[in-house]
């Protein structure tokens, strides 16, 4: 355990070490620094209305662990300025209640507060001391002025909390009265790993947001994953962001930015991302806006372009069988089982997770397995997940596009 800076600054606990180290307030404002690693991560979409003079108690779960936290605060919807009164960390106890001597102040260009302007997300400071990987953290945000739409992760399957006023700084609970099922302003969390550590971000819809997997137990499909790298000795990538969102589309609009528009922001921007699964496609099969898999195999093909330009690796999932959803028909069937032989066959992919195949019934290819089937016959429940999870080979997400480009 590094000891600089001790005796200068308090005590700093995330997680179980505890790290002696100077003070966040005089660490100078910096761009994410080379080793840092996105430990946790939800895309931002449009949120409804903000609101002024209000904390939100968001508990976000790590995937790998580190040194040096800094968060990524999102005004990406909002159409005026967002000013953030206080922000403070730390590590949940249980519910809004923050672990005893764990809550610290975080800051932005060393000052306590920031603002940020329409479009805008910014990094806070590096906040010094361990953070242990697979633990919640409390990041509790003071919104001092804000209005018009706000920013935000809609389906979180996490318990947050909200109340009126300033009370970021407080450990106890009590004023958090109010419980939310989204994620307001925040969209990443870093850490400083070891040398060579990488991370994979999944960019996908419900499936991977995780819709009928159990809230508040982190069992979608990129928790699974993460506690595989967390545990394999030979991996080096340990960081999962996961990028779904409910209702997504690959080529539209809707339920939030398609994945075109959103790559740069959501996946491609996040610290030390070295390979993206790409899992989407079943919200664009299944909208009968008349997409053929010929558009849909377009759409890969700007990802994957994009992403080698930026140095990443690409594994392409197949979309899963949905027979007795109600929007399920033959020919959009058909579309489906076109689109997985390009994912499995082309070779544009650097890598294929055949998802389908791992979850599809033996007896009928075009349904799920019931064992599987979280009881809507398109959304997998917590075996469903798991099993996703395991039949990704590791090896496939350890990418070796070191320039971009290459």
């Amino acid at each position: 355990m590094s000891r600089r800076g001790a005796g200068r600054g308090a005590a700093f606990i995330l997680g179980p070490v505890l790290a002696l180290s100077v003070c966040a307030s005089s660490v100078a404002a910096a761009p994410a620094p080379s080793r840092a690693v996105v430990t946790w991560a939800a895309s931002a979409d449009r949120m409804g209305d903000d609101v002024s003079d209000r904390s939100h108690r968001l508990i976000v779960h790590t995937s790998t662990g580190g040194r040096d936290l800094r968060i990524r605060l999102s005004n990406a919807f909002g159409d005026r300025p967002l000013t953030f009164g206080a922000v403070w960390a730390g590590v949940q106890d249980s519910g809004a209640q923050v672990a005893d001597a764990s809550n610290r102040q975080l800051t932005f260009g060393g000052s306590h507060s920031v603002t940020l302007a329409p479009g805008e997300f910014r990094y806070s400071d590096p906040l010094p001391g361990r953070v242990k990987a697979q633990s919640n953290l409390v990041i509790s945000l003071y919104v001092q002025s804000a209005g018009g739409p706000a920013t935000g992760h809609g389906m979180a399957l996490q318990t947050s909390y909200s109340a009126a006023g300033n009370h970021a700084s407080e450990q106890a609970a009590d004023a958090y009265t109010e419980q939310s099922g989204s994620w307001l302003y925040l969209d990443a969390v870093t850490v400083e790993a070891a040398p060579g550590t990488g991370a994979v971000a999944t960019l996908g819809d419900s499936i991977t947001d995780g819709w009928q997997s159990t809230t508040d137990k982190n069992r979608r499909w990129p928790d699974y994953l993460a506690r595989r790298l967390q545990s394999s000795a030979d991996s080096t990538v340990r960081g999962v962001a996961n990028e779904g969102i409910s209702g997504n589309k690959v080529l539209a609009d809707g339920a939030g930015q398609s994945a075109l528009k959103r790559l740069d922001r959501d996946v491609l921007s996040q610290s030390g991302v070295r390979t993206v699964v790409v899992f989407e496609g079943i919200n664009d099969i299944k909208s009968h806006s008349a997409v053929t898999a010929a558009g849909l195999i377009a759409g890969y093909r700007e990802i994957i372009a994009r992403a080698h330009t930026a140095g990443k690796c690409v594994v392409g999932a197949t979309v899963l069988p949905y027979r007795g959803w109600y929007e399920w028909t033959p020919a959009e069937e058909a579309i489906r089982e076109e689109v997985n032989e390009f994912v499995r066959t082309s070779g544009e992919f650097d890598a294929v997770a055949d998802f389908d195949r791992m979850l599809r019934s033996p007896y009928d290819a075009e349904r799920m397995l019931p064992t599987f089937d979280g009881g809507d016959h398109l959304h997998p429940n917590d075996k469903g997940m798991q099993a996703m999870a395991d039949s990704v080979d590791l090896t496939s997400l350890e990418c070796d596009r070191l320039t971009p480009g290459g």
